[in-house]
């Protein structure tokens, strides 16, 4: 297999959250704690170990009042996920069908 899987991104929590940040430039913690169904401890330690490895930017800003927190996956992230799920295509590759 030329692809290999990125262990930061493989935990399925990570993994679901890479791919919502890959279909926009920007999102609010709120809304992907809501998605994954997590805890904002949960999340929030998930966040941390991504944005530690380069993948994702954390950024805070005012919004209606009160201080918001927005995640968006860098360059770096969306390299890495693409490389991960080629490393998952190609495993699946070898798959027989049922």
């Amino acid at each position: 297999m030329s692809a290999e899987l990125d262990t930061v991104i493989h935990a399925p929590n990570r993994l679901q959250m890479c791919c919502m940040l890959a279909a926009v430039d920007i999102v609010d913690f709120a809304t992907v704690r809501e998605a994954l169904d997590v805890s904002e401890s949960v999340l929030s330690k998930h966040v941390k170990t991504l944005e530690e490895a380069g993948y994702v930017k954390v950024s805070k800003a005012a919004s209606d009042g009160r201080q918001r927190t927005w995640l968006s996956l860098t360059a770096p992230g969306r390299k890495a996920l693409k490389t991960h799920l080629a490393a998952l295509k190609a495993m699946m590759a070898n798959v027989p069908e049922t």
